[in-house]
């Protein structure tokens, strides 16, 4: 069976029996370490400590391939603008300048540009993992309802709800379309020219387009027949109280997060860690 992207998947990991709201503070303690901070020993141990985590959830790389390869496309892509547009800007950042080779003109590679164009790409690439571990492990019903204990409003938490559970729904109704249309004599394969994709593409997104408003419209519908939002209070069947474990998790990234301002307000005395003094 096909694994879809972005679906939970109900397994008997440490990760997944954390509470929805622990995992929603562990991600944004972590995810604002990262981008506070231009340390890279800070952002590799997050890389390192984030792809554990995805391992200790136990999931796979053809889950998430998809997302790896685009993700990889913008980092790459990003990591030449960055030297066509700024070529100079990490001797700015360090001040000084350790010139590897010249290319033409006012390009040239130096040290200090590759470090930190390395550490900008490790940035991006530490974050991802991170939201991966959140969409795959958490279940929304269930981090709704611990927001809404939370005092987050219920019409909020399960608007969130709706929208999390509808990632897999739209990826399902994706590849019925696109095999229908295959059917029918659509080519999809590499085999046809990118254009070609492209347009094929468009074709599919506009059946797509018009089945997620028909979908929108019946939960509305139904919503409104059970009489959603008449209520200042709604009850929730699978709320799950924090634990030890949840109040742990939350201690360990808050003090990743203080750790990471003691570095660089006291030791680096700058979000930018220099090597070249």
């Amino acid at each position: 069976m096909k694994i879809k992207l972005f679906s939970y998947n109900q397994l008997d990991t440490f990760v997944h029996k954390l509470s929805g709201l622990t995992k929603l503070v562990c991600f944004l303690l972590l995810t604002t370490t990262v981008m506070l901070t231009y340390d890279i020993r800070i952002i590799l141990a997050i890389l390192l400590f984030s792809y554990f985590l995805m391992h200790k959830a136990q999931i796979k790389f053809k889950q998430v391939k998809t997302m790896f390869i685009y993700v990889g496309i913008f980092l790459i892509t990003n990591f030449i603008l960055t030297f066509l547009f700024s070529p100079t800007y990490g001797c700015e950042i360090y001040g000084t300048k350790h010139v590897l080779f010249p290319i033409f003109g006012r390009y040239e590679v130096t040290l200090e540009q590759l470090f930190y164009q390395c550490t900008k790409f490790l940035k991006y690439l530490s974050v991802i993992p991170l939201g991966m571990i959140f969409f795959l492990t958490t279940n929304p019903s269930e981090f709704a309802s611990s927001l809404n204990h939370i005092k987050v409003n219920y019409k909020v938490c399960t608007s969130l709800s709706l929208t999390l559970r509808y990632f897999p729904d739209v990826q399902r109704d994706y590849h019925t379309i696109s095999l229908a249309q295959q059917a029918r004599g659509l080519e999809m394969s590499s085999k046809a020219k990118l254009l070609d994709r492209i347009k094929n593409v468009v074709t599919i997104l506009t059946p797509l387009i018009f089945t997620t408003m028909d979908r929108i419209e019946l939960i509305t519908n139904a919503m409104e027949l059970r009489g959603f939002g008449k209520g200042k209070k709604r009850s929730w069947y699978s709320f799950k109280p924090l634990q030890t474990k949840d109040w742990i998790s939350m201690l360990v990234c808050l003090l990743i997060f203080v750790f990471m301002l003691y570095i660089r307000i006291f030791v680096n005395k700058s979000m930018f860690y220099n090597p070249f003094i």
